[in-house]
């Protein structure tokens, strides 16, 4: 089934390209690319090298085959002035020969000339660029670092981040048992109090208990009644009639 296998592709593509999007550095994906570019600058510069040598080799053959014309014009001449016409032909054939293969190197030596100022144009060009690209690293790289530091501190500020996350967690989870730890604490000096628990730290006994209950609340009715007294001398005291001097 064409289609099915289609958007099986498409969504196994659509995974791992989402993987390795949140795998990649920038910083690292940047230098990467930079060292890429200074090791094909490298092999434009081998190539110049190796351009240069076989040219240079190129040279060395033209002079000495350059030599070997001018050696054998010389034996031409000599065999002549010896009567040896048939010699003097076997050295202007051989010198012959060797200058058409002089024609030959000529325009080889000729044609690594203008390769070698191709790649010396084309190296200077690829090193320009290489310098721009490096500025650039360097300056996305920067505004990567400081975009990243901007994004952790307003995380941190705002507890959005994994680690303040786990610490807002632990903090709500010491206020739950902080809270728990109260209440219990008041249900069991409740209980204490109503006598449902012992307190085994205490000599009183549960009598004991029970009257200083009863005697606190007798101290409770004993101060509610004076303060009835003291609101009921108060109120006397304005009811009482004018004086109208009859």
């Amino acid at each position: 089934m064409p289609g099915l296998t289609g958007r099986a592709t498409t969504i196994v593509k659509a995974k791992i390209s989402k993987l390795l999007d949140r795998a990649e550095n920038p910083t690292e994906t940047l230098d990467y690319s930079y060292e890429e570019q200074l090791r094909q600058l490298q092999n434009v510069k081998r190539g110049i090298a190796d351009v240069a040598t076989a040219k240079k080799r190129l040279e060395l053959q033209y002079t000495s085959m350059q030599q070997q014309v001018d050696k054998l014009d010389q034996q031409a001449r000599d065999a002549l002035k010896a009567n040896r016409e048939d010699l003097a032909r076997e050295a202007l054939t051989r010198k012959a020969a060797i200058q058409g293969q002089l024609d030959g190197i000529m325009q080889q030596g000729q044609q690594l000339e203008a390769q070698q100022q191709k790649l010396v144009e084309g190296e200077q060009t690829l090193s320009a660029k290489i310098e721009q690209f490096r500025t650039q690293k360097e300056v996305i790289k920067a505004q990567y670092s400081a975009a990243e530091a901007q994004v952790k501190i307003g995380e941190a500020a705002t507890g959005i981040s994994d680690h303040m996350n786990d610490v807002g967690l632990a903090v709500e989870r010491a206020k739950d048992k902080t809270q728990q730890m109260q209440a219990r604490a008041s249900a069991v000096e409740e209980l204490t109090a109503a006598g449902t628990l012992q307190d085994y730290t205490s000599t009183d006994d549960d009598i004991d208990r029970q009257l200083k209950q009863i005697q606190q609340g007798g101290q409770v009715d004993d101060e509610l009644a004076k303060m009835k007294a003291e609101l009921g001398s108060g109120e006397d005291k304005k009811e009482l009639p004018a004086d109208t001097g009859q």
